[in-house]
């Protein structure tokens, strides 16, 4: 793809020619350059210097985060940080959306609705799909919105610390996931672990818990409830490690108080959980001491494991668990 097509896509997609340096973008939003390049960097773009790269929409998205200051629903820091979360998530759904545009792009080309360039039907794909897109992104974001208050009441937060809950913690990742990266082609390693995240977030979602971050060959889950975390856990293992066409899995889960900002989590269980993977079996969970505590006796058996040192918390009594 030539530097042209890729002026044209460019188009497409800003619907306005870049006619802005970003000095011009701060004198028309009414803040400094200083804090321009601020909010630029936090968006996660790289700077342009005098370069002529920005147009009206830049301004607008300046102007509008300066009149919430102004109005006083934040100060700049915390622009700067809701900026920062916003980069970072259309960073990673634009790549998302792009890989997988790429195969229906290819599909156009070789069908009978073929333009004779990629260009052209990836330019068609994107007239078609942007707005609907930007329609489903508005529907999402406002469902979350109120999933993440809703959630925020639920989990009983520290009235002195709005970040800070108690939560059951999950990590579940893929056994020898880098032997056998090595063994398979790109395409079957993206391929599996697009399937390995879509059916963990499906059983997540589910028992109700939420997905924190994925990470290709693990994936990081909450869960409010011990045992809706182990369900989880079990689920995992259920339709990932006992699948033939999957590699194998282990689950560890720990619970207690973390801290939670920007949509991710933070904490000792955190880290418990992930450490706990390390000592469990192939397609089973290990569980610290705390959710074992946490499990009704009358639905699970426990049984606490030979003390193991373990990286950042000296020797650690690992607990099996299993439904009666």
């Amino acid at each position: 793809m030539g530097e042209a097509d890729e002026d044209s896509l460019e188009r497409a997609i800003l619907r306005e020619e870049p006619h802005l340096n970003a000095a011009e973008v701060a004198a028309a939003a009414g803040v400094s350059l200083d804090e321009t390049r601020r909010l630029w960097r936090a968006l996660g773009f790289p700077e342009h210097g005098a370069e002529r790269a920005f147009n009206g929409s830049d301004v607008e998205a300046v102007s509008t985060l300066v009149r919430a200051i102004e109005a006083g629903l934040f100060d700049f820091d915390l622009a700067v940080n809701l900026t920062r979360a916003v980069g970072q998530t259309m960073a990673r759904l634009a790549d998302w959306e792009v890989g997988a545009l790429v195969h229906r792009v290819e599909e156009l080309e070789s069908g009978d609705e073929a333009t004779g360039t990629r260009i052209g039907s990836a330019l068609r794909l994107i007239e078609d799909l942007t707005d609907p897109f930007e329609s489903l992104l508005i529907y999402s974001w406002r469902r979350h919105l109120a999933a993440a208050v809703v959630r925020m009441e639920a989990l009983s937060a520290n009235e002195e610390d709005l970040h800070t809950t108690e939560v059951s913690v999950g990590f579940a990742d893929i056994v020898g996931f880098t032997a056998l990266s090595n063994e398979i082609s790109r395409e079957k390693v993206g391929d599996l672990v697009e399937l390995f995240e879509s059916r963990c977030a499906d059983v997540i979602a589910t028992q109700r818990g939420r997905v924190i971050k994925s990470l290709g060959d693990s994936v990081l889950f909450v869960n409010t409830d011990p045992v809706a975390a182990y369900d989880t856990a079990e689920g995992i293992i259920n339709v990932i490690g006992r699948d033939a066409r999957m590699p194998d899995v282990r689950v560890g889960l720990a619970s207690g108080s973390v801290v939670m900002r920007l949509g991710d989590v933070f904490g000792p269980p955190v880290n418990m959980a992930a450490r706990l993977t390390a000592v469990a079996r192939r397609n089973r969970i290990i569980i610290d001491a705390a959710t074992a505590a946490l499990l009704p006796a009358d639905q699970f058996d426990t049984r606490r494991l030979p003390a193991r040192p373990v990286r950042g918390f000296g020797l650690v009594e690992p607990v099996a668990v299993r439904r009666h």
